[in-house]
């Protein structure tokens, strides 16, 4: 018993160590690979996913995408610096681009700002404040390290308490796959994990709602775009507790409820 007690306080002690806290949030998140190895691996399956897809250019929608994705990354950039923090962002590549998909209705961030939007969710967007909306909210994945911590949960799922210990005590570990660098850049597929993706969708549209309000759009318009992805899902979504995502009526009541401190990053904007 008292070997047991002393493994379980060893693997606690080296748990508490990998854990870090999201910026904005002081929530703490599980960190056991660090942003140096999970970066170039993301930069790398971002080139890949650009090379098969059609990356649409020159048109008034993907110069918005590039345009309201580099607007919100300044002004995050710029309260970081204001904080004394500017190192956390300076090994972030970002770069926003829109894929040709009409019926995909998403966007996502990879971990390190590689960000995509496809065509599918431009008409519901509406306009540069909807995309400010969805950008705001994929900036936040990334710099909430929501891809990191998901890879960390799965990393440690699938390779056990000995990777674990290789990581913690500086070892290089097992390569990461392909397929667990993509899970940390979308919703989780695990219903094990639902929940804790829910989580990380409703902290990236607190913060997503902070961000595109620091770059000075109006907040008060988040709760609309997501009154027009309702009603583009016609009412046909899963009970929210088998959804990797909030209920749309939750998303509204939460972004409601942050929209005071939202309002004032805005106002200091103008």
């Amino acid at each position: 018993m008292k070997k047991i007690a002393s493994l379980s306080i060893t693997f606690l002690a080296l748990f508490l160590v990998q854990c870090s806290s999201v910026p904005m949030s002081d929530r703490s998140q599980l960190s056991l690979i660090s942003n140096d190895k999970i970066f170039p691996m993301s930069y790398d399956q971002y080139e890949q996913v650009k090379k098969e897809s059609k990356i649409i250019t020159g048109t008034e929608d993907a110069r918005t995408v590039k345009r309201v994705g580099t607007r919100i990354q300044r002004a995050v950039e710029q309260y970081f610096a204001d904080q004394g923090q500017a190192n956390y962002l300076e090994d972030y590549r970002w770069e926003f681009n829109l894929i040709d998909n009409d019926s995909t209705v998403n966007a996502w961030c990879m971990p390190g700002g590689k960000v995509a939007f496809y065509t599918g969710i431009m008409p519901i967007c509406k306009d540069e404040l909807g995309v400010a909306v969805v950008m705001g909210h994929e900036i936040a994945h990334a710099i909430a390290n929501h891809g990191r911590e998901r890879i960390s949960q799965q990393y440690a799922a699938q390779f056990g308490l000995s990777a674990v210990s290789i990581l913690l005590t500086g070892g290089s570990g097992p390569t990461v796959p392909t397929e667990i660098i993509m899970q940390g850049a979308g919703a989780a597929t695990s219903l094990g994990i639902l929940a804790f993706s829910r989580k990380h969708e409703s902290e990236a549209d607190k913060l997503g709602l902070y961000f595109m309000a620091m770059a000075g759009y109006n907040p008060q318009e988040a709760p609309k775009f997501w009154e027009r992805m309702a009603e583009n899902s016609g009412g046909e979504a899963p009970p929210e507790f088998v959804s990797t995502h909030p209920s749309h009526d939750t998303r509204i009541a939460d972004l409601k409820a942050n929209m005071p401190k939202a309002m004032e990053y805005y106002r200091k904007s103008q």
